[in-house]
């Protein structure tokens, strides 16, 4: 048994509980949550309501949830590089090739079929405890709940834009300056498996900074003020600075000017974005102290940065 906590927004006043549950504990179905509420397990400001009853808003919601499996897939024994774990929270530096989780021409080998195995007590969280996600091709940090406790921390500091997340890349073109990206993102009107800049999309801001310049690239730091959907990657693409080897946003290959024999060669053999999710920063859900961890750049994105700046000495 958890005990989760959360205070009702004031934007969600005049709902039922039922309808707030739901907003305020999304991890879990609705049929889960009415269960949980009948059978008392659900009370607001230390009182028992029914599903049906509404709220004002600023009122303490205190959820027992109870485990039970709720991830079929099966454990596989899939290496992981654990930066971090304790009772709570695991932290992992995902490489590049592994997707995350499960889907439509990916129904194993994935890193939440690793973590399955790693720790089968998983199966009782809600996507075995993985709180967010980065793309396939792209390397890095990821944080992963252990308790349902620690879910609903990382998923609110998620919500909350309390989580530090930066990342780095390689863009073709090269930018003059740094900046900041604050355009909507939605599905794209015609292709439903890429996204991009559209006026009905959600709200989401990248901000970047320049590293270091090449002739026809630049390396950059890119902060996430949110965590939409390939978000680095429209972001960039829609300033006409995609990233580097991105089969979907970036356009079609091209050799640049005067690029050496070193250089053609990582860039003919790099074929995923150049994107790694370098440095990761959260409250910890039970100590709430702020711990940060940073991986530096996988070997294939440092032989590519070497490859750059050799050219740059010819």
């Amino acid at each position: 048994m958890e005990r989760l906590t959360a205070v009702v927004p004031y934007e969600l006043a005049g709902m039922r509980l039922d309808q707030v549950l739901a907003e305020v504990f999304s991890d879990y179905s609705r049929t889960r949550l009415q269960t949980w509420v009948k059978s008392g397990r659900v009370t607001v400001n230390g009182r028992v309501l029914k599903a049906k009853d509404k709220l004002d808003g600023g009122e303490e919601i205190t959820l027992e949830a109870e485990d039970e499996v709720v991830v079929e897939s099966e454990p596989q024994d899939i290496p992981l590089d654990i930066v971090y774990e304790d009772d709570s929270l695991l932290i992992v530096n995902k490489p590049a090739g592994l997707v995350v989780h499960p889907a439509a021409g990916n129904w194993d080998g994935t890193l939440l079929n690793a973590l399955l195995h790693h720790d089968p007590h998983l199966e009782t969280l809600p996507r075995a405890g993985i709180v967010h996600r980065i793309d396939k091709e792209t390397s890095g940090l990821l944080m992963i709940a252990k308790t349902l406790q620690a879910h609903n921390s990382l998923t609110q500091q998620l919500q909350e834009r309390e989580i530090t997340r930066e990342y780095l890349a390689i863009t073709r073109g090269r930018m003059t300056a740094g900046g900041t990206i604050d355009e909507p993102i939605g599905r794209h009107p015609t292709d439903r498996k890429r996204y991009a800049v559209r006026e009905s999309g959600k709200h989401a801001v990248t901000h970047y900074r320049v590293l270091k310049r090449f002739a026809q690239h630049t390396f950059i730091q890119v902060m996430l003020e949110t965590g939409r959907t390939h978000q680095i990657r429209v972001h960039m693409a829609h300033i006409r600075y995609p990233l580097l080897g991105d089969p979907v946003y970036g356009g079609r290959f091209q050799m640049p000017p005067n690029c050496g024999e070193r250089l053609e060669t990582e860039l003919r053999n790099f074929k995923r974005q150049a994107l790694h999710a370098a440095k990761l920063g959260l409250l910890h859900p039970v100590t709430d102290e702020y711990l940060e961890w940073e991986q530096p750049l996988p070997e294939d994105m440092q032989r590519l940065l070497e490859a750059l700046e050799d050219n740059e000495r010819r």
